[in-house]
């Protein structure tokens, strides 16, 4: 039995469905008789290590490494080559339609993880005209597969609406042993040259559009002295205002479990999250955060870990940041680690998405006491 995950969300620098790959295919080398293969992008043709293999293809610009696939028959011919049992598809794009193809010439099934609100993604780009074009090209695409896996309850709900009906949601999970309280340390205070009564709030990803990184940084100028805000992560804009730092590159998991661990909060201004891994890591690492009542996030969190902005707007934001402080944010951080230990490890993530694979192969699951914890169409 072979599982082959083709996505082009995979760069050097990380990213969410990176983690994703690089847990999953940690998890079932140890607990899996299924052999996993990445098939991504790279700068060269062949094995870049013993289970990723790449085509070479096309540098996105200002993308921090990601690549995108310009001819369909590469990919095609690969997944043929590679011959697996199962394949998985991680991305919307020209990798989608490679997917379906080879499955339909293998005779093995298809699933297709529905990471990214592609149609929201459109619209912001290119504006509100654009999206049902965007909407009927998700209807063609993942109408085509066996089976769609959505990381929340609103993209499950997004796709049905579209048309889409084998669907079941499937959550991401995080790192619990490497997310963790105990790697708080005064040093990152001492780097920023803060006071320890500073509230120190952090945000950690992309510069994106969607994650509104500019009303943060006017939140925490509306916030004032009292306040500091910490970005992390490529690009990130020169800061705005004096309360505000920047490590404008990307950082290794281990560099952020401490920057989180360390900070007193995270601060998400991302309205359009399919899922939001950054909130259980923050979570997980013992600190509460400030999030948008949109998208997925409000999946993650509960009352007692999180207060939600009504919308991204820095005023909204900085409202919201301030509601946090008023509470126990230290208790709230001791709350966030038991709800993700309870309910958002990766063990009970790829525990139940294997049972998923085996029933995609028609075969009964290795462990059938363990039966999936999934939302069904």
């Amino acid at each position: 039995m072979h599982l082959c995950d083709i996505t082009m969300f995979y760069a050097p620098h990380g990213g969410g469905v990176r983690r994703y790959l690089g847990a999953k295919h940690d998890w079932l080398e140890r607990h899996s008789a299924l052999r996993h293969t990445l098939l991504t992008p790279g700068d060269s043709c062949g094995w870049a290590t013993e289970h990723r293999y790449t085509l070479k293809a096309f540098p996105l610009p200002f993308s921090d490494g990601y690549r995108f696939p310009l001819r369909l028959r590469p990919w095609l011919d690969a997944l043929q080559m590679l011959s697996p049992t199962l394949i998985e598809a991680g991305d919307p794009y020209r990798l989608g339609w490679a997917a379906v193809a080879a499955g339909q010439k293998l005779g093995a099934p298809v699933i297709a993880f529905y990471h990214s609100d592609f149609p929201r993604l459109v619209s912001a780009r290119f504006g509100k005209r654009a999206e049902p074009l965007a909407q009927q090209y998700v209807r063609r695409l993942y109408s085509r597969f066996d089976l769609v896996l959505t990381p929340s309850k609103v993209m499950q709900a997004q796709l049905h609406a579209l048309g889409v009906a084998r669907t079941r949601v499937q959550p991401l999970g995080v790192d619990l042993a490497l997310f963790h309280p105990r790697l708080r340390s005064p040093k990152l205070r001492r780097t920023l040259g803060l006071s320890g009564s500073t509230r120190l709030l952090v945000f950690a990803g992309r510069n994106a559009r969607e994650k509104h990184v500019g009303h943060l940084m006017d939140a925490a100028g509306l916030l004032g002295k009292d306040y500091h805000l910490l970005l992390v992560g490529p690009d990130m804009p020169r800061p705005a205002h004096p309360n505000v730092s920047v490590f404008s590159r990307y950082i290794e998991a281990k560099e952020l479990a401490v920057c989180l661990a360390s900070s007193d909060a995270l601060v998400h201004a991302g309205d359009m999250e399919t899922f939001g891994l950054i909130a259980l890591e923050a979570m997980a690492s013992g600190i509460p955060l400030v999030g948008v009542d949109a998208g997925a996030i409000p999946e993650l969190v509960s009352p007692s870990t999180a207060v939600l902005a009504s919308k991204p707007t820095p005023a909204a934001l900085a409202e919201a940041i301030a509601g946090l402080f008023q509470r126990d944010t230290r208790k709230m951080g001791g709350w966030a680690r038991k709800w993700v230990e309870t309910r958002w490890s990766w063990e009970r993530s790829f525990r139940d998405l294997h049972a998923v694979y085996f029933e995609m192969l028609g075969l009964p699951s290795p462990n059938p006491q363990e039966a999936p914890c999934l939302v069904t169409a």
